[in-house]
């Protein structure tokens, strides 16, 4: 990930809880950084959510370092998010992460402002791939609607091809937000697939993990994503591919922590912004009295002294 070094003041921190909490965090982040440079994303997206679970244990959200160290955070899951082509999500997290930034910039702006720029750089990768994915998505989509029709006419030759193209659709609705849209152009091309070929391959197991992907963004599909996982699991087992039983494991352990904490995650991502709202117009408040305070005239000379 961009951001590797990043520097604390961990002797600022007074409580113990706190300082273990600080320094589980700070570990699990270590990990996710090993498993990100193995391109273990799944992996390492868990870390980095784990690492932010352990810090809902700090005692005061307003302390610089527990925010200085959340920014980080915040800052690798966007890339994460980012890596695995979900631009959607990855924007939503810099939005939080901005707004963190914003208090922390104007309190030290000499330690934050690399991460600021960061933020910025990958935010302006975003938007650019955003745009591009939309470009291709039409295309893409022409193109669908004439493989549906060579299908139909009875061109058995087009159907591998339909499936392919279907399945890049689904891939870059994903990519955009639209992971209903996703999901359905996923379901067509398994469906398709399996028609195909009779029997589940590599290319139907690969194609149901970025389902599930795009489906555990909504609770209500959570699930069912991992029924289909869980189905899908024995299949990369017996064919031996070792990297889809390993993405599908680390997918189920997502889907698994989100099931069990996210209300409280949820609370907790509220309540830091909050917190940085409230401390932020605080600050302009102070600023704006210090300016309307009126100028204290300067001491004349006593009409004694004049004399």
């Amino acid at each position: 990930m961009t951001l590797q070094q990043p520097r604390f003041n961990k002797g600022d921190i007074t409580t113990d809880l706190d300082r273990e909490a600080f320094e589980e965090a700070l570990q699990l982040r270590k990990e996710a950084l090993e498993l990100f440079a193995e391109e273990k994303y799944d992996e390492a997206l868990a870390r980095v959510v784990d690492a932010l679970r352990r810090l809902r244990d700090f005692s005061d959200f307003s302390h610089k370092e527990f925010r200085a160290i959340l920014a980080v955070l915040l800052f690798d899951l966007s890339e994460i998010h980012f890596t695995l082509k979900d631009y959607k999500q990855s924007e939503k997290e810099l939005e939080v992460l901005f707004k963190v930034l914003e208090q922390l910039l104007h309190e030290d702006a000499d330690r934050f402002g690399e991460t600021h720029v960061l933020a910025m750089e990958l935010s302006t990768r975003i938007l650019r791939s955003r745009k591009k994915t939309l470009d291709l998505l039409a295309k893409q989509q022409i193109n669908t609607g004439v493989l549906y029709e060579k299908v139909n006419a009875g061109v058995a030759a087009a159907t591998d091809k339909l499936v392919e193209s279907l399945r890049k659709a689904a891939e870059m609705m994903a990519q955009t937000g639209d992971y209903r849209g996703a999901v359905r152009f996923y379901m067509e091309a398994i469906k398709l697939a399996k028609k195909r070929t009779g029997r589940v391959t590599r290319r139907e197991i690969k194609m149901t993990i970025d389902m599930a992907r795009a489906m555990i963004h909504s609770r209500n599909e959570m699930a069912r994503a991992k029924r289909l996982l869980q189905a899908v699991l024995p299949h990369a087992v017996s064919l031996e591919i070792i990297e889809l039983e390993q993405e599908i494991l680390a997918l189920l352990e997502n889907i698994e922590n989100r099931e069990s904490a996210e209300p409280v995650w949820k609370s907790f991502l509220e309540k830091m912004q909050r917190t940085a709202k409230s401390g932020l117009r605080k600050i302009k408040k102070e600023n704006k009295e210090q300016k309307e305070e009126p100028e204290q005239p300067e001491q004349n000379e006593t009409p004694a002294q004049e004399a």
